[in-house]
């Protein structure tokens, strides 16, 4: 009788565990996309991060090119809107509103600016392979995912 009880105790305990890791893993796959990324043409360092409200952004950490050949920092002169053509290009959140869906294993519903040309995409991201060190990210229009183009991150740290 002992022995059962000790057999059904030793059971549970290693039901929670098993239960409470899933939990962990859950929590931290959404966050391993956080880090510094160098963009597709390797021309900036891209941090995301997570904010207040649980939802990823992107902000351009490093420009290898950050001024113009003058010497004056780079700006968003391609924005529509013409009181933010003035900001820096370095140090701009160009990443917005991601949310980690578990189901599917990628980020979705957030947007992605590019300053090149000014537009904004509605974009996911996702880890392909389970390959951390790479991150694709798609960006599409008018809701088409399949209008779009997929560029690849690498990781820096």
């Amino acid at each position: 009788m002992k022995q059962m009880k000790k057999i059904t105790w030793i059971t549970w305990c290693l039901g929670l565990v098993l239960i409470a890791s899933g939990f962990a893993i859950d929590a931290l796959v959404a966050d391993d996309v956080r880090g510094t990324y160098w963009n597709a043409e390797k021309t900036a360092h891209i941090r995301i991060y997570r904010a207040k409200n649980d939802k990823y952004y992107g902000k351009v950490e490093h420009l290898v090119e950050p001024n113009n050949a003058d010497g004056t920092p780079k700006k968003d002169i391609e924005n529509p809107d013409s009181k933010l053509r003035s900001r820096n290009r370095e140090g701009m959140v160009i990443m917005n509103s991601f949310e980690w869906n578990k189901d599917e294993n990628k980020w979705e519903d957030g947007t992605i600016y590019d300053p090149s040309n000014g537009k904004t995409y509605d974009g996911y991201m996702y880890f392909e392979g389970g390959n951390k060190s790479v991150l694709k990210l798609r960006g599409y229009v008018m809701g088409m995912t399949w209008l779009g183009r997929t560029s690849a991150w690498e990781r820096i740290k």
